[in-house]
């Protein structure tokens, strides 16, 4: 997949592309139907399969102090998109320019000009331009005269009713219920980071973790997870502006996490700390996906080292019964 920052500069044979359109937080099921109508848009036209979202996401850019909520930052989506088979990942700057352009201007300087466009898909309630004045009734009309077909993709229901949207799943993720998130999102939540070296007591007490910070992700309730994890492959760079993203397809680990701020040492902020089971190889500086299948119980104190091996000895334990069964 190749992914495109600069929508002023897209070389000439990225032109062409079918793509959605939107911010995609999360990839649930809704945005997931919307990928497999412009994927099939794709495959009868014979363009490339595309996509459009923004960085920052305009919420970020608009309310720059408010708490984090992305529950897939820029990568962690571009890792997402690559598995659904997208070929063309177009991340646009949501800058100052952006959000004062009119819904003509977006047409014309981005879509036509920048992106050279050849379908466009969004669901319905897609709204773009200053003020969000532009809807898909504008560029149903305009879309044609500009070179470009439209497609609106109606919103679906999920199964037994399930709200289908980023903000029910950061409900169920903030309350602990990750498997109420998996059956929005089609597939259970994922936490991404570089692991980075923390204050090795796990490995003192023979349970070594793999740590990641949660700067700007969406709270998830503290406590400790049955995980599952592996590491994603980092793009390479063919371009000024463009990336080759190669996804992450290697093994599949188990294990057991902590989120939060680890209160029996009084850590400052909060991170997630993974331990894999039967897994030695060493993960320092490297991309983990971690995927989220069940809490166990919430974050709480021990009182000293003996106290947390043991409960941790329990938790891993039992992270293995429900991996197993999963």
């Amino acid at each position: 997949m190749k992914i495109v920052t600069d929508w002023r500069a897209v070389a000439p044979d990225l032109h062409g592309a079918a793509v959605a359109i939107g911010n995609f937080d999360g990839l649930h099921l809704g945005h997931q139907a919307l990928l497999t109508a412009t994927r099939r848009q794709a495959e009868a036209m014979g363009a490339p399969f595309g996509v459009v979202t923004f960085e920052p996401h305009p919420r970020a850019f608009f309310a720059p102090e408010a708490p984090p909520f992305r529950l897939t930052p820029a990568r962690a989506k571009a890792h997402i998109l690559q598995e659904f088979g997208v070929e063309i990942l177009h991340q646009v700057d949501f800058d100052a320019e952006l959000a004062a352009m009119t819904p003509e201007a977006f047409v014309d300087r981005v879509l036509v000009e920048g992106l050279g466009i050849s379908h466009l898909a969004a669901g319905a309630d897609f709204r773009f331009g200053a003020g969000r004045t532009g809807d898909m009734a504008f560029l149903g009309r305009v879309g044609p005269e500009r070179g470009f077909s439209v497609q609106s993709v109606p919103l679906i229901e999920g199964p037994q009713g399930v709200e289908l949207s980023s903000s029910a799943a950061r409900r169920a993720l903030a309350a602990g219920r990750p498997e109420e998130a998996a059956r929005i999102l089609g597939r259970p939540h994922r936490i991404e980071g570089v692991v980075s070296k923390g204050d090795q007591r796990g490995r003192t007490i023979g349970f070594p973790t793999a740590n990641i910070g949660l700067d700007g992700l969406q709270p998830l309730a503290f406590g400790v997870y049955a995980v599952r994890a592996r590491l994603a492959k980092e793009p390479g760079e063919i371009g000024a502006g463009v990336e080759e993203d190669q996804g992450g397809r290697g093994p599949l680990w188990r294990g057991v996490a902590n989120l939060g701020l680890r209160p029996t040492f009084a850590g400052a902020a909060p991170r997630l700390e993974v331990h894999l089971f039967d897994v030695e190889e060493n993960l320092y500086d490297r991309t983990l996906i971690v995927e989220m299948i069940a809490f166990l119980r919430p974050e709480r104190k021990f009182d000293g080292l003996e106290a947390l091996k043991a409960q941790i000895q329990a938790d891993s334990q039992e992270a293995r019964r429900l991996l197993a069964e999963a």
